[in-house]
């Protein structure tokens, strides 16, 4: 099933801040990974609570108690209080990654020009299963069960869902002409929240049910 994507709302540009890679949400703020800091959006606001001095240069990802945030080839386990970075492991494309996103107590890693999607061992980096991708993957979320990518190839993006187990594409939603998705992330319920590149901007776009 192939549709446009209802964007519904947008944030920032923020100061001092150029690009949005990797996103995810707490339950209460969207962190975005900028580069060299990681920032707490209250969404509610669309204000930038605090950031994090630490590399953020993709994927971001939320356990329920820490961040996991992609810094080039390895992947930090980070204290969301005090901004410590409490462990490192390989990431599994040694620097071609880009979507994070926990699920089922592993983290899963999108590989861009690799066109796959990795879950991986948290503790370690072991590779625990492949996903194929026909795109170019970005952004990784979970949500009721259902794996979501973003996919970003020369001026076309889009979000979608897949079968996890045959990497079958069941839906498409289209971004508008221009618009990219660097970074994804479910609220839980209806809405992804979407990094936008060197737009600098945090969309949010409505999941179909």
């Amino acid at each position: 099933m192939k549709q446009s994507a209802k964007i519904l709302r947008e944030y920032g540009p923020f100061p001092g801040t150029d690009q949005v890679a990797g996103v995810t949400f707490d339950g209460r703020n969207v962190w975005f990974a900028s580069g060299e800091r990681l920032n707490a959006l209250d969404p509610a606001s669309g204000t930038v609570l605090r950031s994090l001095d630490i590399a953020a240069h993709a994927g971001t990802a939320f356990d329920g108690q820490y961040l996991f945030q992609i810094a080039e080839d390895r992947i930090q386990k980070v204290d969301p209080e005090t901004g410590r970075v409490l462990s490192t492991i390989p990431a599994p494309g040694g620097g071609g990654d880009s979507g994070l996103a926990w699920a089922e107590g592993t983290l899963w890693v999108g590989q861009h020009q690799g066109r796959k999607i990795r879950q991986i061992d948290p503790q370690t980096g072991a590779i625990l299963r492949t996903i194929e991708s026909k795109r170019m993957v970005t952004g990784v979320t979970w949500v009721d069960g259902e794996l979501w990518h973003g996919t970003w190839e020369q001026d076309q993006s889009d979000v979608r869902r897949i079968d996890p187990a045959t990497g079958n594409v069941l839906t498409i939603l289209d971004m508008p002409a221009g618009t990219g998705v660097s970074g994804l992330e479910s609220d839980g319920g209806d809405q992804f929240f979407c990094g936008g590149g060197k737009s600098g901007k945090v969309r949010v776009v409505a999941r179909p049910r």
